[in-house]
């Protein structure tokens, strides 16, 4: 300003050249209230649901006023699915703008036909106001008996699933053994819940991971939900109790294998890799927590393939939870019905059909478990009629597991308790 006034200093200026002064600062001095003035418009609601046929009445509010006539127009990204009266609406300059009036504008939407569609709007002379970042989301359903069903569905779902962990440690508990429990099962386990807890806590609880995963969607809500972050943690923490019981209880010579070893070893590589290029920032700390969530997914794949084995080899099942296999075949069909439901109630084929990973991994965990209760009611239930030797003189009885069985169950007598006890031995 000291160079500017020094040039002034001395000579009489002339009025055009005190208009051109006047105007320059006028323009950096209303740089922060043009700004200020940037996203003076939004609509009450973001995300709206609507029945076939259903109306719901919507408003765009304005903040301040402008000399000058403005139009905004809504487009739809999917006019089939929704449509919004009036498509224009006109907004009515003033000589005397008032920057803190606010007003109301009413728009209706009206549900066309089930699906989903983005609206987004633009205001007309550009330079005015800024809505590039405002948009809504329109669902419109056939039914809202489906939506509740379907909402109630993903609780139970939740629910079974956070429970399937507690048969196996009870049964390990009421045995004192955790033979029969393949430890490479328990290992991918407690690797693919930390990966996954990994992920939902680090785009749940980090405002920075959750700006970078915004910025690449900007127009998505966060895809982690505070049950997704709590389903994690506590299955995480389950299956930490299980391996604790693995210390603590008879396990004979059971270990992970070598495999085992192999694959968890490459996944652990895979993070410390991913982990130090997102310190170096060669590699952005949402594509690492996008790692984690593909070694969880490659986990899902592979980790009831030991414990099926193993049953096979055992000619048993007894020391794995049917009650485990039992929850986790609840979740995972109610889970596939919910996507049943949501793809009839929204027509929405294409993303059933297209989240294949989703689906995949559903159906996936469903087939295991089917062949784990054949092999539990069907193919080895031989191998859960325990047959007592009573020629044994002392305290105890031996007990073959059935034919084909490289195991056996002693029996022994506990006078105090008034009761038998069960050990497995090999």
């Amino acid at each position: 300003m000291a160079r500017i006034s020094s040039a002034f200093v001395g000579s009489r200026l002339s009025s055009s050249h005190r208009l051109s002064y006047c105007l320059i600062v006028m323009f950096v001095l209303g740089l922060p209230l043009a700004q200020c003035q940037l996203e003076k418009m939004y609509i009450d609601l973001t995300d709206i649901h609507l029945l076939v046929d259903e109306t719901r009445l919507l408003k765009l509010i304005q903040i301040g006023e402008y000399n000058t006539s403005l139009q905004a127009t809504s487009y739809i990204q999917h006019p089939d699915i929704v449509q919004f009266v009036p498509s224009v609406i006109d907004i009515p300059g003033t000589e005397e703008p008032n920057t803190t009036a606010e007003h109301a504008y009413d728009i209706c939407a009206y549900g066309k036909s089930p699906g989903h569609s983005e609206v987004t709007f633009n205001v007309t002379p550009t330079g005015f106001v800024n809505l590039d970042s405002v948009f809504l989301r329109v669902t419109v359903m056939h039914s809202n008996a489906i939506y509740v069903i379907s909402y109630i569905m993903g609780w139970i779902y939740f629910v079974a699933w956070s429970v399937s962990f507690y048969p196996q440690i009870y049964i390990n508990y009421k045995r004192k053994s955790v033979v029969g429990l393949n430890f490479d099962f328990l290992a991918l386990n407690i690797m693919g819940f930390t990966m996954y807890s990994l992920f939902n806590c680090g785009l749940y609880f980090s405002k920075a991971i959750q700006d970078e995963y915004f910025t690449r969607h900007p127009r998505s809500l966060n895809p982690v939900q505070l049950n997704d972050v709590f389903f994690s943690l506590h299955a995480a923490f389950a299956t930490f109790i299980t391996i604790t019981q693995c210390f603590l209880y008879e396990r004979e010579d059971q270990r992970v294998s070598m495999t085992g070893r192999g694959i968890l070893s490459a996944f652990v590589g895979v993070v410390i890799i991913t982990a130090s290029l997102g310190a170096a920032d060669k590699i952005a700390w949402l594509d690492f927590l996008y790692y984690c969530s593909y070694i969880k997914l490659c986990i899902t794949l592979i980790k009831y393939v030991p414990q099926a084995y193993m049953n096979y080899k055992r000619k048993s099942t007894v020391g794995w939870s049917i009650g485990n296999i039992f929850l986790d075949f609840v979740g995972g069909f109610l889970s596939i019905l919910q996507m049943t439901l949501n793809a009839y109630n929204y027509n929405d084929w294409i993303s059933f059909f297209g989240d294949a990973t989703k689906f995949g991994l559903g159906l996936f965990s469903l087939i295991f478990d089917i062949f784990f209760i054949l092999q539990h009611y069907v193919f080895y239930r031989e191998g859960r009629k325990l047959m007592i030797d009573d020629s044994s003189d002392e305290g105890t009885s031996m007990m073959s597991s059935g034919a084909g069985s490289d195991y056996f169950l002693v029996r022994t007598w506990d006078a105090d308790e008034k009761k038998y006890d069960l050990e497995a031995k090999a």
